[in-house]
């Protein structure tokens, strides 16, 4: 016998009068979350009510209908409708469709509509956002429509462009969300999918993982040479610029590596070709030239080419408008635009008198030469009026020392020295060792060079110490048997740094000591005929300060395998304490380059748990090598850790793990579960960075 299956019955629906409803106290939901009530109500003036509202008949004592009906589930709903007619955008007795339920509890209704309702694919969003830009509308108009930022639109559209084969790997869960954005760094799906492929033999398949194997090889958009072309130029020629738009991408990668190279020469040349043809007998052209790379060479010294009459009067009205408009506004708490932006113009200005050409004699051009380079921020940077020492004249039979006149070569006769410079490549690093081994003989080199310049400037900066440093050295010659034991070479032969560390020439110290030497050059008189009375007539600062620049020339504290010299060492160590030395606010910062990727994977995590914590250093200990380097490098930057050659003794790192804050306390993790809500198009105003992503 056949069984009968009841059919069910469902809720009828109907339209009631706006005026007819009221708030139901049986709705579950109780914190507010999703859009606000306003952007609702635009959503429903521009659309219309998209999901009726759940009602049940208001009953009296008796169990009569009132004709009144209340809404346990679509409050939020009600709401928006409320303010529209408060709004008179929307009449009280307009009709709202409504489902009419008579049956179960009214709670039950607003649970299930909230519970078991299914959020949309994160996939899905981001393809309907694709589908409305290819239908017309501007990311201006999709973001309006959704309530979101422009960049959370432009965020959705770069992941719905993803290759088709990783978003459907996506959709079936095989992939996370913070994977998927990774992947949005190239446009090219052939590499997207390459990467992939290389990924499926890895254990290792974090985000910035998949970051550095997208964009390894590529040249970032801060590099200087990237600076000195311009990024506008290189797309404008053609070539292909990465970028993430949900992480701090520093500008981009250029992928096109041979056109930046190309670019770059072409400049160079362009700009040298101005240099040639000033007369100078040679010009050497190069993005970076080693530090040094003018030691031996006697630079020459040219006049600052003078004002005119008419150049004078304008720099004077120029300084007495900046002038007055300083007095002027120097009590606001803020300066108007564009007053502030007069200001500007006229300090450039201003700075444009004071840095006027240099005129160098003719007959001394047509035996020097000049460097044509790139500078650290990416500007052209040209070092004029270097003689080499096959193209002095010769010296003319004199009694006297230096009697020519020539004091620039007399100090670097006294400083270089006439012994031959001996170079001696390191011995090469170890292979890897899991254990905490010494730092090889190359890296204890690079690094001691990098100090080697942290203390000269610093010791520039202190006289006191420098007179102090001196006599030291001085005395040690002249009374015992063990000059060596000082970190000074006050004959003042400064070391070549036979062994080039990675950015030395840009770094924040090395342009210190130039601009620093450039300065003292200027208020040097030319011949070295006058420079006995002239110093007689400096003040005692200036003595001592050109005193203590000339001595920071000599400090030679580089780590050198082949010349061991314990104790020039530990003097240097007592020089740095006395200059209180401090390389990470000199500039140095742990990166791959110039340490991490050099050492042990258990120096790396000692430095990461030094730095931040233990905990921090546990969460990368499974990454391989070149990972953990990357990853150490981000979470070192701005926490001044040194390794332990750099550091100054009495300031050093300790050694304990640093305590770990309540941030570390908190793993954060992107979440692709989407913010549940009873009616509505659900939105998330995300910031650039964010990941959260909205559903309707």
């Amino acid at each position: 016998m056949a069984t009968t299956v009841q059919k069910i019955t469902l809720s009828p629906s109907r339209d009631i009068p706006f005026n007819k409803l009221l708030l139901s106290q049986s709705n579950v939901r109780r914190v507010k979350a999703g859009v606000s009530v306003e952007e609702l109500a635009d959503d429903i003036a521009r659309r219309g009510l998209l999901q009726g509202l759940s009602v049940r008949a208001v009953v009296d004592q008796a169990g009569v209908e009132t004709g009144m009906f209340e809404i346990p589930a679509g409050g939020r709903r009600y709401r928006a409708l409320e303010l529209l007619v408060k709004q008179k955008r929307l009449a009280k007795t307009a009709p709202v469709p409504c489902i009419v339920r008579d049956s179960g509890i009214a709670e039950e209704d607003s649970l299930a509509e909230n519970v078991q309702r299914a959020p949309l694919h994160p996939l899905d969003q981001f393809r309907a956002f694709l589908a409305l830009r290819e239908k017309g509308q501007s990311e201006e108009e999709i973001a309006a429509a959704f309530f979101v930022s422009v960049n959370v639109v432009k965020q959705r559209l770069k992941l719905a462009s993803v290759s088709s084969a990783l978003l459907d790997v996506y959709a079936e869960d095989g992939m996370t969300l913070d994977q998927l954005m990774a992947f949005t760094v190239s446009g090219d799906h052939e590499r997207q999918e390459q990467v992939f492929e290389r990924l499926k033999a890895s254990y290792d398949k974090q985000p910035y993982t998949i970051r550095r194997m997208l964009t390894e090889g590529a040249v970032r958009a801060s590099d200087k040479r990237v600076q000195f072309i311009g990024v506008d130029a290189y797309v404008a020629a053609g070539g292909t610029v990465l970028r993430d738009l949900f992480q701090g991408d520093d500008g981009g990668w250029l992928q096109d590596v041979p056109l930046v190279g190309k670019m770059v020469a072409d400049k160079l040349k362009a700009e040298s070709d101005a240099v040639v043809a000033e007369g100078w007998k040679w010009i050497e052209v190069a993005p970076d030239f080693a530090y040094g790379h003018a030691f031996g060479l006697r630079q020459l010294r040219g006049e600052t080419e003078p004002l005119t009459a008419e150049e004078e009067a304008s720099r004077d009205a120029l300084q007495a408008e900046f002038d007055r408009l300083s007095e002027e506004y120097q009590d606001a708490a803020e300066l108007p635009d564009e007053v502030d932006e007069r200001l500007s113009e006229l300090e450039t200005a201003l700075e444009g008198f004071e840095t006027r050409p240099v005129v160098f004699d003719l007959a001394e051009i047509a035996r020097a030469g000049a460097f044509v380079s790139i500078g650290a921020e990416g500007q052209l940077r040209v070092e004029r009026g270097y003689v080499r020492p096959e193209d002095e004249l010769p010296a003319e039979p004199t009694s006297e020392l230096y009697a020519d006149g020539d004091d620039e070569r007399a100090m670097a006769a006294s400083y270089e020295g006439d012994d031959a410079v001996v170079t001696v490549e390191p011995d090469a690093e170890p292979e890897e060792d899991e254990s905490l081994s010494p730092i090889s003989d190359r890296l204890m080199t690079e690094l001691t060079s990098h100090r080697t310049l942290g203390l000269r400037h610093a010791l520039g900066e202190r006289p006191d110490v420098a007179f102090v440093a001196a006599l030291h050295v001085l005395t040690l010659k002249t009374f015992y048997h063990y000059g060596s034991d000082s970190c000074l070479e006050l004959d003042l032969k400064s070391v070549s740094f036979g062994t080039q560390a990675p950015g030395l020439n840009d770094s924040a110290s090395a342009e210190a000591i130039r601009v620093r030497h450039e300065s003292w050059a200027k208020a040097l008189p030319k011949e070295s005929a006058d420079l006995w009375d002239a110093l007689q007539e400096w003040d005692g600062d200036s003595q001592a300060g050109l005193f203590a620049h000339i001595v920071s020339l000599s400090v030679n504290a580089v780590y050198e395998p082949w010349n061991r010299r314990p104790r020039a060492v530990a003097h240097a160590d007592r020089l740095a304490q006395a200059v209180d030395l401090d390389m990470a606010a000199a500039g140095w910062k742990p990166t791959v380059d110039n340490f991490l990727g050099r050492v042990t994977k258990a120096r790396i995590l000692q430095a990461v748990s030094q730095a931040k914590s233990q905990r921090a250093a546990d969460r990368i200990e499974h990454l391989k090598k070149g990972d953990m380097a990357a990853e150490a490098e981000t979470l070192l930057a701005d926490t001044g850790w040194l390794p332990e050659p750099l550091r100054t003794p009495g300031s050093a790192v300790e050694a304990e793990p640093a305590p770990e804050s309540a941030a570390e306390e908190t793993v954060e993790q992107s979440s692709e579960k989407l913010p549940d809500d009873d009616d509505g198009p659900v939105s998330h105003n995300d910031d650039a960075g964010e990941t959260m992503i909205a559903a309707e």
